[in-house]
């Protein structure tokens, strides 16, 4: 790995901890916050593919491991991966590796912008929303004991914000493309 391969995975890790900042909104009806720490797991993938955005979430993940509060809310230590949430935290990396990986298999130099941003979209979809949803929630319906079902309802509540992070995350990520054609290729 080279040296602005890792600048890179620290700089993600480091967004990741910065949007920890924004405070959790808590929902009473599932014991899982929402919070903007997700978008930047979409971001990581989609801006620096499958390798580097997955190193850079599991980095940011082993910080809040050993205690440091990087987590939304200040939260941090090894409490945090067997907590109800956890399934969404451990999916994080799955989720950047997913979005990366797809997001390198569609976006081209050149295509269109509006390709582009569709296909950035796609990929931070399928791996933010529908690879870290689903381990958030069979973890989610076995910690807690609320099966599987009421599980997958309850997740539903933050399909929304997390289309509108996806959104984003495309967005950012095709204005990277454009705007910084230095940025290493992401594979």
């Amino acid at each position: 790995m080279k040296t602005r391969d890792l600048v890179l995975t620290a700089l993600f890790a480091a967004i990741i901890v910065v949007l920890g900042v924004i405070p959790p909104v808590q929902l009473g009806f599932i014991p899982v916050p929402i919070h903007a720490q997700s978008l930047g797991v979409m971001l990581a993938g989609v801006i620096l593919g499958a390798k580097r955005g997955a190193l850079a979430v599991l980095l940011f993940l082993l910080v809040a491991a050993i205690g440091l509060p990087v987590l939304s809310g200040g939260r941090g230590g090894l409490g945090v991966f067997v907590a109800p949430p956890a399934g969404y935290l451990v999916g994080f990396v799955p989720a950047a590796y997913v979005a990366g990986l797809v997001s390198e298999r569609l976006v081209r130099a050149g295509q269109s912008g509006g390709r582009q941003i569709a296909e950035f979209f796609v990929a931070a979809a399928l791996g933010g929303i529908v690879i870290d949803h689903l381990l958030g929630i069979v973890w989610l319906a076995q910690s807690t004991g609320m099966g599987f079902s009421k599980a997958f309802l309850g997740d539903l509540a933050f399909v929304p914000g997390d289309v509108l992070k996806a959104a984003i995350a495309a967005l950012a990520a095709r204005a990277v493309m454009v705007g910084y054609p230095l940025l290493p290729q992401r594979v």
